[in-house]
């Protein structure tokens, strides 16, 4: 049965790269680190609400298109995977610099976060390798080629050949 508005003979797009296993793979290794990071961002970001100074902003933004991010990988959007690198490369930065920081306020006279600031450096600390892993993933789910469109017509319909000829 052909869809109302399209001609029997229009062209069926396939998408070859997508079907296969490891591919599929990647695309939910890509999509569960993503939603992790977002996770762990969102997390240091509440749980350090009280210590945080000008990165609040940052903190919930990256969290948003984290998961803006994984949704768009979800529908193969080959293009949000060296976006997604680029941000896990910022956001690993982030927080290898800002990891120890956490751990230096656990001390008297700072101000306490609703979660312990050692838990809170452990947690940022824990970004590094989510970031690394995400990295490599994007990469490599952007050299799998999910964008390759192949064409496809549909076959005539066979009419059975006039009796005694």
């Amino acid at each position: 049965m052909v869809p109302r508005g399209m001609a029997e003979d229009a062209p069926v797009i396939e998408h070859p790269n997508r079907e296969k296993a490891a591919n599929k793979a990647t695309k939910a290794v890509v999509v569960l680190l993503l939603l992790a990071s977002a996770a762990l961002v969102f997390i240091v970001t509440v749980g350090g609400w009280n210590a945080l100074q000008g990165a609040k902003v940052v903190g919930l933004a990256y969290g948003g298109l984290f998961v803006l991010l994984a949704y768009y990988v979800w529908r193969w959007s080959r293009g949000a995977l060296p976006v997604s690198a680029a941000l896990a490369i910022i956001m690993l930065i982030f927080a290898a610099v800002s990891g120890p920081g956490w751990f230096d306020r656990d001390k008297t006279g700072f101000t306490n976060p609703a979660i312990p600031s050692s838990a809170l450096g452990l947690i940022t600390l824990l970004l590094i390798p989510v970031e690394a892993l995400l990295i490599a993933f994007a990469m490599r789910g952007f050299s799998q080629a999910w964008n390759v469109e192949v064409e496809r017509y549909p076959e005539p319909p066979r009419t059975a050949a006039p009796a005694g000829v």
